[in-house]
């Protein structure tokens, strides 16, 4: 029966998320469910000691990098940095190779920071146009966004500053940068099946005689530009948030020691922080704060003008984002206490390979949410101590777990009710009839690559 009551409440999670609800809002009810149906009285205080507790912790570790990312995404908007870049990608190519045209530009942006929001709005009206001049059916855009932004460069390359990449980072004290061989590898097996199938799926469309396709819907319209600045001047920013991080993450522990101590007058106590859980998050804020200040510098007078109108929806969007998953966050915490999932966690536990363990509870739960990063922070604050134990007891290192745990949160968290896909399907002007099969094989090729790189771990013991 408490089993049920666990399932009944991540599946009442899930319903909400599916129709469109407020995660914010029935999150909370969701994590009550259990409680009113058995322990009523214990109601109050779940909600505030640990509900509440949990989401408060998210928010407190993550609301920066939210903030400063959507900040930084919306200024290289507005500089244009992200017009110049795709251009030049495009020029690269010559216009050929359209799909992996559009999958290297998505890239390039969400690995240097960009949220994936800004990367369809700035990537959608050059891929419709590749794709009408190639002839190639526009229901495969989504899919190619989802490869480009969604895959490979949220949570497999090594220092992708994406939340889904440093959630992990303070539960098992690693950095962004943690098993960087099984993580290149997990991307390039991404890359290359997403690559695969796309190209067989266009040939497939094309045999049967569909091109581009008429009468769609939010066609984009002749992009007027002025004078963009050059790529590489565009490229900096991206560079500096990639460079720091990795720069900062390795310096800070060596700058602070293994504590800090925050011991001001006015405190009523001192406050010790450990280094090593939040070295991952300090290296990204440093990196992404330093970055804006670049942007801003080399856009001077544009970006000054505009800096209030343009940050002014990217806060808001942080803001929502960060509430979302929060909310999330504080349901796992509940969850993870409940007879029932206990349950869960000792069945689990029969898994006795810990980085399968791993993969397959994140995954699962990632797709029940349809987040990645809600999933992944629901599975760990339920469970993050006792993946790092079973790692700690087989001799696996933490940065395995990390790079096992983010990459499997990005999997099957593409269902239908993901957020990310909703917006990608709404700006392209298509449906799920028309295109969500493409982008549900691509969630595939990701979740197949979680086990690859468990598999090459095993056999060559490469970190």
């Amino acid at each position: 029966m408490d089993v049920l009551l666990a399932l009944l409440s991540l599946a009442l999670l899930m319903a909400i998320a599916y129709r469109g609800y407020s995660v914010i809002l029935f999150a909370p009810v969701a994590a009550m469910l259990p409680l009113l149906l058995t322990h009523p009285a214990e109601i109050p205080g779940a909600f505030s000691g640990v509900f509440m507790e949990k989401a408060i912790m998210f928010v407190k570790l993550y609301f920066p990098i939210l903030l400063m990312g959507a900040v930084f995404g919306k200024l290289i908007e507005v500089a244009g940095f992200a017009h110049s870049i795709i251009g030049a990608i495009l020029r690269l190519t010559r216009g050929r190779m359209a799909i992996f045209s559009i999958v290297i530009a998505s890239a390039v942006l969400t690995y240097g920071g960009v949220s994936l929001f800004v990367v369809v709005f700035a990537i959608y009206p050059f891929a419709a146009g590749l794709f009408r001049q190639a002839g190639i059916p526009k229901r495969l855009i989504p899919a190619t966004l989802t490869l480009g932004a969604l895959s490979f460069t949220m949570d497999a390359l090594p220092g992708t500053p994406q939340i889904q990449n440093i959630i992990p980072t303070t539960f098992f004290g690693t950095t962004a940068w943690a098993a960087p061989v099984l993580g290149t590898l997990g991307a390039l097996f991404i890359l290359a099946g997403g690559m695969a199938y796309l190209n067989w799926r266009a040939g497939v469309l094309r045999a049967r005689g569909e091109g581009y396709g008429e009468d769609h819907i939010n066609e984009p319209t002749v992009l007027v530009t002025g004078a963009l600045p050059h790529p590489l001047v565009a490229l900096l920013p991206l560079v500096t948030v990639v460079v720091l991080t990795r720069l900062l993450g390795a310096a800070i522990p060596g700058m602070l020691g293994p504590t800090v101590t925050v011991a001001l007058p006015g405190m009523v106590a001192p406050v010790a922080i450990k280094t090593a859980t939040m070295t991952g998050i300090w290296a990204l804020e440093g990196a992404l704060f330093v970055a804006i200040l670049l942007t801003v510098a080399l856009r001077w007078r544009l970006l000054t003008a505009a800096f209030a109108d343009a940050t002014r929806p990217a806060i808001s969007g942080a803001l929502l984002a960060t509430m979302n998953v929060a909310s999330e966050y504080g349901f796992g915490g509940v969850i993870a206490v409940l007879p029932g999932f206990l349950v869960v966690r000792d069945s689990v536990s029969a898994i006795a390979n810990p980085l399968v363990s791993t993969a397959v509870v994140t995954n699962v739960l990632a797709g029940i949410t349809g987040s990645a990063s809600g999933g992944l922070s629901i599975a760990l604050a339920a469970m993050g101590t006792h993946f790092a134990d079973m790692a700690r007891a087989s001799g696996i290192p933490l940065e395995v777990v990390h790079r096992v745990s983010a990459m499997a949160s990005g999997g099957m968290d593409n269902m239908p009710h993901n957020g990310a896909i909703i917006t990608a399907l709404a700006v392209c002007g298509l449906t799920h009839r028309q295109s969500y099969k493409d982008i549900f094989v691509i969630a595939l090729v990701k979740t197949l690559a979680v086990f690859f790189i468990i598999a090459v771990y095993y056999a060559t013991g490469w970190v």
